[in-house]
């Protein structure tokens, strides 16, 4: 049986958002610009997907200007990542290389722009131990389509979604997947979720028998 685990990236695996803050505001002097952002407000977009975050930096915009503003943006925060990278959640490396030494297909799906995930796994050397990557700004649809369209294109008998957020949740549902909370990452899901509180507790969970089913429901072609 092929076994995987999809994560999301903010709030599961690293927390940028002291550097998606510095870059945004450089990029926001840059082109003269009033708006600034801080940590705590990357933290509450952190999830969004790119449209939505633009239509709350820039609401009062037209959408050609606001999608101006925002590809320039979001080239600044790649290309700053790229050199800064962001914190990683302690444990990271060791808990992806042991589920890798126990067969485990590893993806990341994230509501992000592309060449985030890259930056992330560039900066940080952990490419070789995930196994797919998909995100909005590849396919401009959201998490729950991306969800399901890594499950299906890879051939996952087993799979489980991990992330931080309501949103995550929901995705997961969507996608016919079960989910874990990151619990120790930025946002809350309904009581009785299942829960990690750090990233290291993630191999005893998904390798044990006594983990619920998780097969995913029938995904039907993409359209």
């Amino acid at each position: 049986m092929k076994r995987g685990i999809l994560f999301d990236l903010d709030g599961t695996l690293w927390d940028s958002a002291e550097g998606v803050a510095a870059s945004w505001n450089q990029a926001l002097e840059t082109m003269g610009r009033p708006e600034r952002v801080d940590r705590d407000f990357v933290h509450s977009i952190m999830g969004k997907t790119m449209d939505a975050i633009g239509r709350l930096m820039f609401p009062k915009e037209a959408d050609a200007e606001r999608n101006r503003l925002m590809e320039y943006c979001l080239g600044q925060e790649n290309d700053y990542l790229r050199i800064h990278g962001g914190v990683l959640y302690e444990g990271l490396e060791e808990t992806l290389r042991t589920l890798r030494e126990a067969g485990v297909f590893l993806a990341i799906v994230s509501n992000c722009q592309k060449g985030y995930i890259e930056c992330f796994l560039e900066h940080h050397g952990l490419g070789a131990y995930v196994d797919d990557t998909e995100c909005f700004g590849n396919t401009l649809r959201g998490k729950g389509y991306n969800i399901r369209l890594t499950v299906e294109r890879n051939g996952l008998e087993e799979a489980l979604y991990v992330g931080d957020t309501l949103g995550d949740y929901e995705a997961a549902a969507e996608a016919g997947i079960p989910f874990l909370h990151a619990a120790y990452g930025f946002g809350t899901v309904p009581e009785g979720t299942p829960a990690i509180r750090d990233i290291r507790e993630l191999p005893d969970y998904f390798l044990s028998a006594a983990r619920p089913g998780a097969a995913p429901e029938q995904i039907p072609p993409a359209p």
